[in-house]
């Protein structure tokens, strides 16, 4: 457990011989990333895959939510800093591929609200096991920038392009049963059984032949990797739309609890 100490917004156990759990650790906050979680998520995947005592790994969240997104004193600076906006550019990305990247098996066990960064990785691990009372949501354009993150990577690989249009462009709430429905995500089961079907999963692919399945685990991630150029062309008007009046008027309207009134018009 050494190799995973200074961490302030993960904590780490092992459930079982062999299997890593990592868990979004700032309940009180829905599990929002700050500056300091958003850099710690995007680079234990990095540790985990040079770790030789583990052979899959289970990404959840403590308390009720799973991982409510970027908090809002995080957001501003990005909005307001050009240093904090590059820094982030390139944290967005390589979270993104070095979930990819790790070799291990991956489950994601989405116990709660999804947005954000904890939604990137729980959608880009291997398997994805939602409760049935879960909300997912991509809320960018809402927030007034571009779906970057993983939307554009993934979500049309999972559930085709017409729901990914649908779901990234008005930012409505997939339920549990409806994100199985579309194949956003791998399996939907009752709230009380997701941590305990995540450990079944973990154990079965603990127990197969780990060459095997890092190996078709990284022949399957090629077609995520050819879709690297789209990937990096949203994040880059992602954080494009940050410099803007629409990312204001969209962090305004979420700090007020309130719906957005954006500009009318574009300048594109």
């Amino acid at each position: 457990m050494t190799r995973y100490t200074g961490y302030e917004r993960l904590s780490f156990d092992y459930p079982m011989d062999r299997v890593l759990r990592v868990t979004f650790n700032r309940p009180e906050r829905y599990n929002a990333l700050d500056a300091i979680g958003h850099k710690e998520i995007t680079y234990v995947w990095r540790e985990i895959d040079e770790d030789p005592d583990i052979d899959c790994v289970i990404l959840t969240g403590a308390g009720k939510a799973f991982s409510a997104g970027g908090d809002f004193e995080m957001i501003e600076g990005i909005i307001d800093d050009f240093d904090t906006r590059a820094r982030t550019w390139k944290e967005a990305k390589d979270l993104v591929y070095n979930v990819i990247n790790c070799g291990k098996p991956t489950i994601a066990a989405i116990n709660g609200p999804a947005v954000g960064a904890g939604l990137v990785a729980g959608l880009l691990c291997d398997i994805s096991i939602v409760g049935k009372s879960v909300n997912i949501t991509d809320g960018h354009t809402r927030l007034g920038v571009a779906a970057g993150d993983h939307a554009a990577i993934i979500w049309p690989l999972l559930c085709g392009m017409a729901k990914a249009k649908y779901y990234l462009l008005t930012c409505d709430q997939l339920s549990g049963e409806e994100a199985e429905r579309i194949g956003l995500v791998s399996l939907c089961v009752e709230d009380a059984q997701l941590q305990e079907r995540a450990l079944a999963v973990a154990a079965k692919l603990q127990g197969g032949a780990q060459s095997a399945i890092r190996w078709t685990k990284y022949s399957l991630n090629n077609w995520l990797r050819m879709a690297g150029p789209t990937f990096d062309a949203s994040t880059a008007l992602e954080m494009l739309g940050f410099t803007g009046p629409e990312a204001r008027e969209g962090l305004d309207a979420l700090k007020e609890k309130r719906d957005p009134k954006f500009p009318t018009g574009s300048p594109i």
